[in-house]
Protein backbone atom coordinates (compact mmCIF):
# COMPACT_ATOMS: atom_id res chain seq x y z
CA UNK A 1 0.00 0.00 0.00
CA UNK A 2 1.33 3.30 -0.90
CA UNK A 3 1.11 6.82 0.75
CA UNK A 4 1.28 9.86 -0.68
CA UNK A 5 2.39 11.41 3.31
CA UNK A 6 4.43 9.78 5.70
CA UNK A 7 2.45 11.03 8.73
CA UNK A 8 -1.31 9.16 7.18
CA UNK A 9 1.12 5.95 6.72
CA UNK A 10 2.17 6.20 10.71
CA UNK A 11 -1.01 6.60 11.71
CA UNK A 12 -2.74 3.93 9.64
CA UNK A 13 0.10 1.37 10.55
CA UNK A 14 -0.61 2.50 14.72
CA UNK A 15 -4.19 1.83 14.03
CA UNK A 16 -3.68 -1.47 12.43
CA UNK A 17 -1.90 -2.70 15.25
CA UNK A 18 -5.58 -3.02 16.87
CA UNK A 19 -7.38 -6.37 17.07
CA UNK A 20 -9.56 -7.31 14.04
CA UNK A 21 -8.32 -4.24 12.04
CA UNK A 22 -7.04 -4.37 8.92
CA UNK A 23 -4.51 -1.64 6.73
CA UNK A 24 -7.54 -1.10 4.47
CA UNK A 25 -9.78 -0.46 7.50
CA UNK A 26 -7.10 1.47 9.30
CA UNK A 27 -6.94 3.80 6.28
CA UNK A 28 -10.72 3.79 6.15
CA UNK A 29 -10.73 5.01 9.80
CA UNK A 30 -7.81 7.62 9.39
CA UNK A 31 -9.37 9.49 6.38
CA UNK A 32 -12.56 9.55 8.28
CA UNK A 33 -10.70 11.10 11.31
CA UNK A 34 -9.61 13.90 8.66
CA UNK A 35 -12.46 15.16 7.56
CA UNK A 36 -13.79 15.67 11.21
CA UNK A 37 -13.40 19.05 12.34
CA UNK A 38 -9.63 18.91 14.71
CA UNK A 39 -12.05 19.43 18.08
CA UNK A 40 -13.61 16.16 17.39
CA UNK A 41 -10.40 14.16 16.96
CA UNK A 42 -9.11 15.91 20.30
CA UNK A 43 -11.81 15.07 21.77
CA UNK A 44 -11.01 11.51 20.65
CA UNK A 45 -7.34 11.76 21.66
CA UNK A 46 -8.53 12.74 25.12
CA UNK A 47 -10.91 10.59 25.88
CA UNK A 48 -8.27 7.89 25.11
CA UNK A 49 -4.98 9.34 26.98
CA UNK A 50 -7.66 9.61 29.94
CA UNK A 51 -8.62 6.07 29.77
CA UNK A 52 -4.72 5.12 29.35
CA UNK A 53 -3.48 7.16 32.45
CA UNK A 54 -6.25 7.12 34.88
CA UNK A 55 -8.12 3.87 34.39
CA UNK A 56 -7.78 1.14 37.34
CA UNK A 57 -8.56 -1.89 38.20
CA UNK A 58 -10.65 -2.97 41.20
CA UNK A 59 -8.91 -4.00 44.20
CA UNK A 60 -11.82 -6.48 44.89
CA UNK A 61 -12.95 -7.77 41.79
CA UNK A 62 -10.08 -6.91 39.53
CA UNK A 63 -12.81 -5.32 37.15
CA UNK A 64 -12.01 -1.78 35.36
CA UNK A 65 -13.23 1.27 36.97
CA UNK A 66 -12.83 4.69 37.41
CA UNK A 67 -12.20 4.12 41.34
CA UNK A 68 -10.35 1.91 43.83
CA UNK A 69 -13.47 0.00 44.12
CA UNK A 70 -15.70 -0.51 41.49
CA UNK A 71 -19.53 0.28 41.81
CA UNK A 72 -20.30 -3.34 41.43
CA UNK A 73 -18.40 -4.36 44.72
CA UNK A 74 -19.21 -1.17 46.42
CA UNK A 75 -23.19 -1.16 45.91
CA UNK A 76 -24.45 -2.12 49.22
CA UNK A 77 -27.78 -3.81 47.23
CA UNK A 78 -25.75 -6.30 45.55
CA UNK A 79 -25.16 -9.75 47.49
CA UNK A 80 -21.87 -10.02 48.17
CA UNK A 81 -21.71 -13.81 49.17
CA UNK A 82 -22.33 -14.69 45.68
CA UNK A 83 -19.43 -14.50 43.25
CA UNK A 84 -19.82 -14.94 39.56
CA UNK A 85 -16.24 -15.90 38.21
CA UNK A 86 -15.87 -14.64 34.28
CA UNK A 87 -12.79 -14.26 32.28
CA UNK A 88 -12.67 -10.39 31.40
CA UNK A 89 -14.86 -7.06 31.38
CA UNK A 90 -16.32 -8.02 28.63
CA UNK A 91 -18.07 -10.84 30.17
CA UNK A 92 -19.69 -9.07 33.37
CA UNK A 93 -21.08 -6.23 30.87
CA UNK A 94 -22.51 -9.12 29.19
CA UNK A 95 -24.13 -10.84 32.41
CA UNK A 96 -25.26 -7.06 33.67
CA UNK A 97 -27.12 -6.89 30.71
CA UNK A 98 -29.24 -9.76 31.04
CA UNK A 99 -30.39 -7.80 34.63
CA UNK A 100 -30.90 -11.72 36.12
CA UNK A 101 -27.47 -11.52 38.46
CA UNK A 102 -27.30 -9.45 42.03
CA UNK A 103 -24.29 -11.13 42.92
CA UNK A 104 -20.52 -9.09 42.63
CA UNK A 105 -18.05 -10.38 40.39
CA UNK A 106 -14.38 -11.75 40.10
CA UNK A 107 -12.65 -11.04 36.68
CA UNK A 108 -9.78 -13.65 36.37
CA UNK A 109 -8.14 -11.77 33.53
CA UNK A 110 -8.35 -14.92 31.24
CA UNK A 111 -8.21 -18.84 31.35
CA UNK A 112 -5.74 -21.22 31.64
CA UNK A 113 -4.60 -22.08 28.70
CA UNK A 114 -0.31 -23.87 28.64
CA UNK A 115 -0.44 -24.03 24.73
CA UNK A 116 -0.10 -20.16 25.31
CA UNK A 117 1.84 -19.69 28.19
CA UNK A 118 -0.68 -18.83 30.20
CA UNK A 119 -1.09 -20.24 33.45
CA UNK A 120 -2.60 -19.96 37.32
CA UNK A 121 0.02 -17.56 38.37
CA UNK A 122 -0.92 -15.53 35.05
CA UNK A 123 -4.20 -14.94 36.38
CA UNK A 124 -6.05 -13.38 39.21
CA UNK A 125 -6.54 -16.79 41.24
CA UNK A 126 -5.11 -16.41 44.56
CA UNK A 127 -7.00 -13.37 45.43
CA UNK A 128 -10.13 -15.49 44.35
CA UNK A 129 -9.16 -18.09 46.58
CA UNK A 130 -8.35 -16.19 49.74
CA UNK A 131 -11.58 -14.52 49.67
CA UNK A 132 -13.42 -18.14 49.75
CA UNK A 133 -10.92 -19.23 52.35
CA UNK A 134 -11.61 -16.21 54.84
CA UNK A 135 -15.20 -16.83 54.85
CA UNK A 136 -16.52 -13.82 51.98
CA UNK A 137 -18.57 -15.87 49.89
CA UNK A 138 -21.37 -18.65 50.12
CA UNK A 139 -21.56 -19.84 46.40
CA UNK A 140 -19.03 -19.35 43.33
CA UNK A 141 -20.57 -19.05 40.20
CA UNK A 142 -18.37 -20.65 37.33
CA UNK A 143 -19.04 -18.16 34.28
CA UNK A 144 -16.11 -19.34 31.98
CA UNK A 145 -17.00 -20.01 28.17
CA UNK A 146 -17.70 -23.84 27.82
CA UNK A 147 -14.19 -24.65 26.34
CA UNK A 148 -11.36 -26.86 27.07
CA UNK A 149 -9.20 -23.71 28.57
CA UNK A 150 -12.65 -22.79 30.19
CA UNK A 151 -13.46 -26.05 32.34
CA UNK A 152 -9.70 -26.63 32.87
CA UNK A 153 -9.82 -23.13 34.58
CA UNK A 154 -12.78 -24.31 36.18
CA UNK A 155 -11.79 -27.66 37.57
CA UNK A 156 -8.46 -26.09 38.72
CA UNK A 157 -10.47 -23.38 41.02
CA UNK A 158 -12.71 -26.41 42.27
CA UNK A 159 -10.27 -28.12 43.86
CA UNK A 160 -8.21 -25.06 45.61
CA UNK A 161 -12.13 -24.41 47.34
CA UNK A 162 -13.72 -27.71 47.44
CA UNK A 163 -12.95 -27.67 51.15
CA UNK A 164 -14.01 -24.85 52.30
CA UNK A 165 -17.74 -25.49 52.14
CA UNK A 166 -18.43 -23.05 49.48
CA UNK A 167 -21.72 -23.87 47.17
CA UNK A 168 -20.18 -24.45 43.96
CA UNK A 169 -21.89 -24.27 40.38
CA UNK A 170 -21.75 -23.39 36.85
CA UNK A 171 -24.05 -21.60 34.30
CA UNK A 172 -26.56 -24.22 32.74
CA UNK A 173 -25.09 -24.69 29.30
CA UNK A 174 -28.04 -23.10 27.29
CA UNK A 175 -24.45 -21.77 25.88
CA UNK A 176 -23.36 -23.90 23.19
CA UNK A 177 -19.91 -25.99 23.54
CA UNK A 178 -17.19 -23.88 22.10
CA UNK A 179 -19.18 -20.42 22.76
CA UNK A 180 -17.50 -17.44 24.16
CA UNK A 181 -19.94 -15.75 26.81
CA UNK A 182 -19.73 -12.24 25.51
CA UNK A 183 -21.51 -13.29 22.28
CA UNK A 184 -24.67 -14.81 24.18
CA UNK A 185 -27.91 -13.29 23.57
CA UNK A 186 -28.90 -11.66 26.70
CA UNK A 187 -32.25 -14.36 27.20
CA UNK A 188 -30.32 -17.23 27.22
CA UNK A 189 -27.17 -15.78 29.35
CA UNK A 190 -29.90 -14.88 31.39
CA UNK A 191 -31.39 -18.45 31.75
CA UNK A 192 -28.29 -19.74 31.90
CA UNK A 193 -27.69 -17.52 35.52
CA UNK A 194 -30.70 -18.40 36.78
CA UNK A 195 -30.42 -22.03 35.78
CA UNK A 196 -27.26 -22.86 36.98
CA UNK A 197 -26.09 -26.36 38.21
CA UNK A 198 -23.81 -27.60 40.97
CA UNK A 199 -20.28 -27.63 39.73
CA UNK A 200 -19.99 -31.34 41.18
CA UNK A 201 -22.70 -32.06 38.64
CA UNK A 202 -21.04 -30.85 35.88
CA UNK A 203 -17.83 -32.08 36.60
CA UNK A 204 -18.98 -36.19 36.76
CA UNK A 205 -21.28 -35.99 33.91
CA UNK A 206 -17.91 -34.86 31.57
Amino acid sequence: MEFSSRLLEKAVNEMAQLPGIGKRTALRLVLHLLKQPKEQTGFLTQALTTMREEVQFCASCHNISDLAVCEICSNTKRNHQIICVVEDIRDVMAIENTGQFRGIYHVLGGKISPIDGVGPSQLNINTLVEKVKSGAASEIIFALSSTMEGDTTNFYIYKQIQDCGVITSTIARGISVGDELEYADEVTLGRSILQRVPFENFFKNN
